[in-house]
């Protein structure tokens, strides 16, 4: 159950202890004594925000520790490749590396999009293999007939840290895998200050 709490502040972001509580079936004070075990281990903190009325509301949030038990595929191995294929071949070699990532990682995807005529289909395959790859991702529609595509885990954020160029890959692979129909846009970026990655999708 505990583990299960790191879960939901990584997929919903700050919660207070009754928020948590209702989510997770508890007591207000049962999650309140899962959330201050987690902050003597410094895994959360917490932030007293104001209210408009009444006293101020504490909500709990991960630490960066925290986000550090969700994995990041072997990110010590990744950085010291990264900078060898840097030594030895340049800038150049790591956009080469990039390019043949982005090209295996567009067949993969548009194998299973392409199974799907809708939209809501091929984003929900999208996800699937997303979140199998350790993004957690999911998708919600929204009222204007647009999606919008959450990845609550950035399983490689250690190589997004030192090239950014990943990141730009992974956005033109989600619009090949989509199509010329589609129209895909980051709106919250988990490298630029984001608590994860966002994209607004809607049919052009």
């Amino acid at each position: 159950m505990k583990e299960q709490l790191l879960f939901l502040l990584k997929t919903r972001g700050p919660l207070t202890a009754q928020q948590a509580a209702a989510l997770m079936g508890l007591t207000s004070m049962g999650a309140r004594k899962h959330l201050e075990t987690w902050h003597e281990a410094g895994l959360v903190e917490y932030v007293d925000q104001a209210e408009k009325q009444g006293r101020p509301s504490r909500y709990w949030q991960l630490s960066a520790a925290g986000h550090g038990r969700f994995p990041d595929r072997h990110s010590e191995l990744t950085l010291q490749l990264l900078q060898h294929v840097r030594q030895l071949f340049g800038e150049k070699g790591v956009d080469q590396l990039i390019t043949a990532r982005e090209a295996e990682s567009l067949q993969q995807y548009k194998k299973q999009t392409e199974k799907f005529k809708s939209l809501n289909g091929k984003l929900k395959a999208l996800a699937d293999i997303r979140s199998l790859e350790g993004y957690m991702a999911e998708v919600e529609k929204h009222e204007d007939g647009g999606y919008i595509l959450i990845e609550n885990h950035c399983p490689i954020c250690a190589a997004a840290s030192s090239c950014q160029n990943f990141c730009r890959s992974e956005l033109q692979v989600f619009q090949d895998a989509l199509g010329e129909g589609v129209q895909v846009q980051r709106t919250e970026h988990l490298m630029q200050q984001g608590r994860r990655c966002v994209y607004w999708i809607r049919p052009r």
